[in-house]
């Protein structure tokens, strides 16, 4: 079994590889909300991401490639996964406590029913386009049968947790681009620390508020009086008009001109879709209180104007890194559960963290064009704070 690993890790840097350079750089650091001077509550962790929960890391694969006329199978290319891992690389082998909701259906995540009934979430969180669904969550089983690891019942099996947004405006998301090589990948390569945002992994190529969305994270730190844990978001957002969009509380969307990314519909008459939101905190929370702080991420949503219209698929997971061997069937697990009357301060930084992660992901993303010459527009930084300082919201 060991071979096979090996193996594998081996053919999946080889294919990585022949992929287009440019798919694998480092984006070049971007300024974050908070430089821009926008105003956020709360106070964020070290890195102000999902990875200032101990433990939790992040790994993206970005593919990007071609221009011009779409021609399935080939292109142009926009589109990637993204990977989080509760536990780092000991997510398979010891699950974490977890609780998911659902604020709008029109989406998938898969492995949801079973952190329903079982209350654990086991293995990483991966996040693609709405096609790529399928080919990533086999990857998932693929890269646990190879890597030796039998679930914390004792015997092989994977209902791996893969949820999506849709990217086939700017991508060729029937051209199935994203292969098992690719989700391996954001698996082995990641990390802690610092978080790529923007047009990466499974946020390539998306589009959130008539503006360019991708992936966003942001974290919050709780005082030692409220416990002094630690709670972070990521999303993944495609979701919402321009005309509802709002930042620190301002009308941004109806403030800010710019051209339309749908020739089809105008944006500003149509709710989009979609935002998938996972939340981590090292707070001792069962599950039950876990799908309490998935419920709240509706909230943070909400605050930058979203209606989760019809077409959005807002789907939310949460899940705590407290109560490692809670899992285990081989003995009574001693398990920690804050009170539900101390949860306040935790709810509050779930909010926080998420109205500030959507907002990370459209300052970091850049202006894209995909398929068929379809264009989107990033936030003009300028313009943002040219805005709220007329309402006198520039911190």
């Amino acid at each position: 079994m060991r071979r096979a690993a090996s193996s594998l890790l081996s053919l999946c840097s080889l294919i990585l590889v022949t992929l287009p350079a440019h798919a694998q750089e480092k984006p070049v650091a971007k300024p974050r909300a908070r430089d821009l001077g926008v105003p956020f509550d709360g106070t964020p962790g070290p890195f102000n991401a999902i990875t200032d929960v101990s433990g939790v890391l992040v790994g993206h694969t970005t593919l990007i490639s071609g221009e011009g006329k779409l021609v399935i199978g080939k292109g142009p290319v926009r589109t990637g996964v993204t990977a989080i891992l509760p536990r780092g690389k000991d997510s398979m082998m010891n699950p974490v406590f977890a609780g998911w909701f659902s604020q709008n259906g029109n989406g998938e995540m898969t492995g949801t029913t079973w952190v329903e009934e079982s209350g654990f979430l086991e293995g990483p969180v991966m996040i693609t386009n709405t096609h790529s669904v399928g080919v990533v969550r086999d990857a998932v089983v693929q890269w646990r049968v190879a890597h030796g690891q039998p679930d914390a019942s004792g015997y092989w099996w994977s209902l791996p947790v893969v949820a999506e947004t849709w990217d086939g405006w700017l991508n060729d998301v029937n051209g199935f681009h994203v292969k098992p090589e690719h989700a391996f990948h954001a698996i082995e390569f990641a990390q802690s620390g610092h978080v790529d945002e923007g047009n990466v992994g499974g946020g390539t190529g998306m589009v959130c508020s008539g503006y360019k969305g991708g992936i966003g994270t942001s974290s919050r730190k709780l005082s030692e009086k409220d416990g002094g844990y630690t709670v972070g978001v990521l999303v993944q957002c495609n979701f919402g008009s321009r005309q509802n969009l709002r930042i620190a509380g301002i009308p941004v969307g109806r403030e800010i001109s710019s051209e339309d990314p749908y020739a089809y519909q105008p944006s500003e008459i149509s709710e989009r879709g979609s935002i998938i939101i996972v939340v981590a905190t090292d707070a001792p929370l069962i599950s039950t209180q876990l799908k309490r702080l998935a419920r709240r991420a509706t909230l943070g949503l909400g605050r930058l104007g979203s209606i989760s219209g019809d077409g959005s698929g807002d789907i939310f997971i949460a899940f705590s890194t407290a109560n490692s061997g809670a899992a285990s069937t081989k003995n009574v697990a001693d398990v920690e559960m804050l009170a539900n009357g101390s949860l306040d301060p935790v709810f509050a930084a779930v909010v926080q963290a998420t109205e500030e992660a959507i907002v990370n992901a459209m300052i970091a993303a850049d202006s894209m064009t995909g398929i068929d010459g379809h264009h989107v527009t990033a936030l003009p930084h300028d313009q943002l704070r040219a805005v709220l300082k007329k309402y006198n919201r520039l911190q």
